[in-house]
């Protein structure tokens, strides 16, 4: 990450996030730390990488999610070009639910 941007606040806040156990506690905290339409974004930029890894088009992607083009068009990049924190939660979630 850009030593611009990572700071030690936001090591902090990483490192608390770190801290929780489960979705209750995901929950709890995320809805303080964030306006519903902060989670709702992050949420639906999630969808958008869960679906451009799975080939859908832009316009599938957009009609589903309601995330404008350029929303996915960003999302892509950092699919691309970004440091692969998508790919390592899509494969921790799909390994996750392999073990189940």
């Amino acid at each position: 990450m850009n030593s611009k941007i990572r700071t030690e606040e936001l090591n902090e806040l990483f490192d608390a996030i770190l801290l929780l156990k489960n979705e209750d506690e995901c929950n709890d905290f995320f809805m303080d730390l964030c306006t519903v339409n902060e989670l709702q974004s992050m949420a639906q930029r999630f969808k958008v990488a869960m679906m451009l890894k799975q080939k859908k088009t832009y316009t599938e992607i957009a009609k589903e999610t309601g995330a404008s083009t350029a929303t996915i068009s960003r999302v892509n990049r950092s699919l691309l070009y970004g440091n692969d924190g998508y790919d390592l939660i899509m494969d921790r979630n799909k390994d996750k639910k392999n073990q189940e």
